[in-house]
């Protein structure tokens, strides 16, 4: 993670943009970092049957918190960097793949129930790592959550990576030119803000109002793979982790504004990031007690 922070700090600067830490926007993340800390350092040793559970589990989102943040925050210089837009070429490969992103934006915006459960689906991105931090915390399964922490990682830098190749507005700005019908969770952020990074008329990162610029590839598909993946081997949580993010994967063309492709692309992405880890970490491995006992101390107590 230090290596990540330090990686972001150079982008920022090349880029030109910078992060206002009184900005009274960054309070809600003070507040959390000091909440998280709290449990994770003041009730590690607790008698209470639950404080290591509860001190695990805040450890685990304090990280997530940060990545996904890190994650979000990079997509801003890395898209400052970039020049053009692809949607032309992700149009054509969405053609080639018979997929009308129309007819589904149409499809939304003529029924209000599709709007208000899509909607749901696609704000639950940060409800199944919650659910899988509780598990993994109450059963003390710290290389679970260790292993699933390093795959989103991967995922985050992966999909950034590729993002630099292939900006794009997205097809709502892109294909439809009539009035507004509905207006998707994901709106229309692409089409003036990274001009406006690219330009420098943009220089600060407001940490309060972090808009989702990256189209390819589509980030919510990679989290949803990497959930269920995680909850694959978890009974209880498999199928209504598979059917709250297959939900999300549904409702990603529309309320994230995204292409076919986009999708298949974050879902390559993570599928090569749990590979990648599996490869470097094999479970067989990471079950061993000498290696549970290395994740177990990877903070100090």
């Amino acid at each position: 993670m230090i290596l990540s922070l330090a990686m972001l700090t150079v982008m920022m600067h090349v880029a030109g943009l910078s992060i206002d830490p009184y900005d009274a926007d960054n309070m809600p993340f003070y507040v959390s970092g000091v909440v998280l800390l709290a449990l994770r350092f003041g009730l590690r040793d607790r008698p209470w049957r639950h404080a290591r559970a509860v001190a695990d589990c805040a450890e685990y989102y304090g990280v997530f918190t940060m990545l996904a943040l890190m994650g979000a925050v990079a997509s801003y210089p890395v898209a400052a960097l970039t020049h053009g837009f692809h949607d032309a070429a992700l149009q054509r490969i969405d053609a080639l793949l018979h997929f009308d992103w129309l007819a589904w934006y149409r499809l939304v915006a003529a029924t209000p129930i599709l709007q208000t459960l899509g909607l749901a689906a696609y704000r639950s991105i940060y409800l199944t790592p919650a659910i899988l931090f509780a598990t993994f915390a109450l059963t003390g399964d710290r290389v679970a959550a260790h292993r699933f922490l390093a795959t989103f990682w991967l995922t985050a830098v992966g999909t950034l990576i590729l993002y630099a190749f292939m900006p794009a507005i997205g097809p709502f700005s892109y294909l439809w030119h009539q009035p507004i019908a509905y207006m998707p969770e994901s709106e229309q952020w692409q089409h003036g803000l990274i001009p406006a990074l690219r330009d420098h008329s943009v220089r600060v990162v407001d940490l309060g109002h972090l808009r989702g610029i990256v189209s390819a590839p589509s980030f919510h598909a990679a989290a949803a793979t990497l959930y269920i993946n995680a909850a694959w081997r978890m009974p209880r949580l498999r199928w209504p982790v598979l059917a709250l993010n297959a939900a999300m994967l549904l409702a990603t063309p529309v309320e994230g504004t995204h292409y076919l492709i986009d999708i298949l692309l974050g879902t390559i992405v993570a599928l090569a990031a749990i590979a990648t880890l599996h490869r470097l970490m094999p479970r067989s491995i990471a079950r061993q007690p000498v290696a549970n006992h290395v994740a177990a101390a990877r903070l100090p107590r």
